[in-house]
């Protein structure tokens, strides 16, 4: 999709499947559940795709059908398992340093909301050695809203000193591009995420497409 490039003064990150590649520890903690439930393993391509869904998504991919008390139950396990296991293959996208470094040296603000709770989100940023970096992280537990409302990606602009206007939004879910459109922020899809074809991504509200990290940089004016 073209549109008139706009001056971007901040950009804004989704974390899993956006700035970070999850899914090799998020997957292993749900094979390592299915294992506790005397399940085989699920192969990592099958998983890939759902780890935006987080674990409620993981663990209704793992253990369909399960009554609500159930998949509450599993759902508090994973929890537990993925605390222990938050950075053991975990690692930015390829090429997504270079990026970062780019907007840093080009003076553009960054940051990251994500629908994440902030007791993984804050001690994998800093196991990764991005904690320091971001000038806001809005978790989602930061606000008593989530996205796909606008509010955590208003609150990281405020935080950032950025009007919203002057702000992109990365993400690879369709909460993400619903909650930048509503912020009047550039929508910009991660196809590098983690996203189902099932959930028609062409349909969803984006200003335009990346195929890879460095792509991003040619949305921003030098």
């Amino acid at each position: 999709m073209s549109i008139e490039r706009r001056r971007v003064e901040g950009v804004l990150f989704d974390l899993d499947g956006t700035l970070l590649d999850t899914a090799p520890d998020m997957g292993a903690v749900l094979n390592q559940l299915r294992l506790e439930q005397n399940l085989p393993p699920l192969p990592h391509s099958t998983i890939r795709n759902q780890v935006s869904h987080g674990a409620s998504g993981l663990v209704r991919l793992g253990f369909p059908g399960l009554s609500s008390a159930a998949h509450a139950e599993l759902v508090a396990r994973f929890l537990v398992l993925y605390q222990d296991g938050l950075a053991h293959a975990t690692k930015p996208f390829d090429q997504m340093l270079i990026v970062l470094d780019a907007l840093e040296k080009a003076g553009v603000r960054w940051g990251v909301v994500t629908n994440k709770p902030a007791r993984f989100t804050e001690p994998l940023l800093v196991a990764l050695e991005l904690a320091v970096r971001a000038h806001v992280v809005v978790c989602g537990d930061t606000l008593s809203e989530r996205k796909p409302s606008p509010a955590p990606l208003l609150h990281a602009a405020e935080r950032m000193s950025v009007p919203s206007a002057r702000c992109m939004y990365v993400g690879d879910a369709l909460r993400d591009m619903q909650a930048a459109r509503a912020a009047g922020m550039l929508a910009i899809g991660a196809r590098f995420g983690y996203i189902d074809p099932a959930e028609l991504p062409h349909e969803w509200p984006t200003d335009g497409w990346i195929d890879s990290p460095t792509d991003l940089l040619g949305w921003i004016e030098h």
